[in-house]
């Protein structure tokens, strides 16, 4: 779950990987292993991701009933890559009625 959150809250927030490899110090192999879920963020690097997306930490740690339950929602599309392939669908289509 935490490798799918910050996958999402990256193309979410419109940052590459090697923009968030360099926000956090670190060479892209590195940040890569922890969207793919090979390797998870030392507690350091889950309070920067963390100040990055501008959302509590509990969020990445998929402790949303937690957060509810204080009052704090966060509202995040879970599949940002379903809208960008549409918004590309319908520019083909344009293209090919020019």
């Amino acid at each position: 779950m935490l490798n799918k959150r910050i996958r999402t809250l990256r193309l979410y927030n419109k940052y590459t990987q090697q923009n968030m490899a360099d926000l956090l110090n670190m060479t892209l192999g590195a940040y890569q292993k922890y969207e793919q879920g090979d390797t998870k963020p030392p507690l350091e690097t889950l309070v920067l991701l963390a100040d990055i997306f501008n959302i509590p930490v509990d969020y990445l740690l998929g402790r949303d009933e937690y957060l509810k339950s204080i009052g704090i929602e966060i509202n995040i599309p879970e599949a940002p890559m379903k809208k960008r392939k549409k918004i590309r669908q319908k520019s083909d289509a344009e293209k090919t009625d020019l």
